[in-house]
């Protein structure tokens, strides 16, 4: 998952906010169990509290670095874990997790009403929790007279030349999955010379997805000099303006898929109470929090959307994959191969 439209101090105000314990430590009548996350976690204090008061058990919330830190910080933990269950590897990341055998065996009861169409392995190490999409998002008024690209291959066309913003894939959750996603459309051979002539047209890469998106992005709050940016399929729904419409626009065609899972994690102190937590992420009461709280679609069924999103930020329907094994034999070295080709 999963980049966010939360601006660093709104994500800490909203972790702050959260009915999270600290690091200060437990009394021995009390249930806690650590939840890792990623750095963009958040949702509700009146959840949690609800959660606490039906089980007894106090979610204390870890957060460490976006989706790719993560998990690195989870494989070498493995054996001595530093929480009971994770939130937040993403299905770029998911492979290389299941190979390091981080998380326990666990089928969650609430799966089935939505979590399992997304099922990674028959053990059911991981539940999805949430999907964002990966999208060219671009500023409608900007590109009036100019006219908005459909696909990605519109964005070699010398009309767009300085126009799009990326971010690195190699300290980027959205720059790694545009990067996928070109691999998927273009072909594992192709999308290097694609690549190529986005660099001839002029495509900037920064670090990550609040530069792109807050400061080089004309179509938000940074009013940056680029109409075009990598974004989220949801993010047109934070940017409507007065008269009800979206300033911007996600372009659907231009989509890669990310999901976002949670598990139990192998060796954790409090596995039984950690599977109730499981349960929680992946219950109807966490799931309608999803999109208000993190921008990203909820994997449960039947979990109505904010009335915003109908218009600005529907579910895109044909978004692009590649299979994880595929990802994990291959990521390192098509970033590699980018790093040496964009930035070189």
């Amino acid at each position: 998952m999963l980049r966010r439209l939360l601006s660093t101090a709104t994500a800490f105000a909203l972790l702050t906010a959260c009915s999270v314990t600290t690091n200060t430590g437990s009394s021995p009548q009390e249930r806690v169990v650590t939840l890792v996350t990623h750095d963009s976690f958040a949702v509700p204090q009146g959840v949690l509290d609800a959660f606490k008061a039906d089980t007894g058990i106090t979610i204390r919330q870890l957060a460490n670095g976006d989706a790719g830190e993560m998990t690195n910080k989870l494989v070498l933990t493995k054996d001595n874990p530093i929480g009971d269950v994770a939130y937040g590897v993403d299905s770029t990341f998911a492979s290389r997790a299941l190979k390091e055998d981080v998380f326990a065996e666990y089928a969650s009861p609430e799966a089935g009403n939505g979590a399992q169409r997304y099922r990674l392995d028959p053990p059911n190490r991981l539940h999805a929790v949430d999907l964002g999409d990966v999208c060219l998002n671009v500023d409608v008024a900007a590109l009036k007279d100019v006219g908005e690209p459909r696909q990605l291959a519109d964005l070699t066309d010398p009309k767009y030349k300085d126009m799009l913003v990326v971010q690195d894939p190699a300290t980027s959750s959205p720059g790694l999955a545009f990067l996928l996603g070109t691999v998927s459309t273009f072909g594992p051979e192709d999308w290097r010379d694609y690549w190529a002539r986005l660099k001839a047209n002029g495509v900037k890469v920064v670090s990550g997805w609040e530069e792109a998106y807050t400061q080089d992005f004309s179509g938000s709050s940074g009013k940056g000099p680029r109409p075009i940016v990598v974004s989220y399929a949801s993010s047109p729904s934070a940017e409507i303006g007065e008269d009800g419409a979206p300033r911007t626009r996600a372009l659907l065609d231009t989509c890669y898929r990310q999901v976002e899972y949670a598990g139990v994690l192998n060796n954790a102190k409090n596995p039984g109470d950690a599977r109730k937590v499981v349960d929680f992420l992946l219950s109807e009461p966490f799931q309608a929090e999803v999109p208000g709280s993190m921008y990203v679609y909820p994997s449960r069924e039947g979990v109505a959307l904010p009335e915003a999103w109908a218009k600005a930020a529907p579910l895109p329907t044909a978004s692009r994959s590649l299979p994880a094994e595929e990802v994990d034999a291959n990521r390192e070295r098509w970033v590699s191969e980018w790093r040496a080709l964009v930035l070189g």
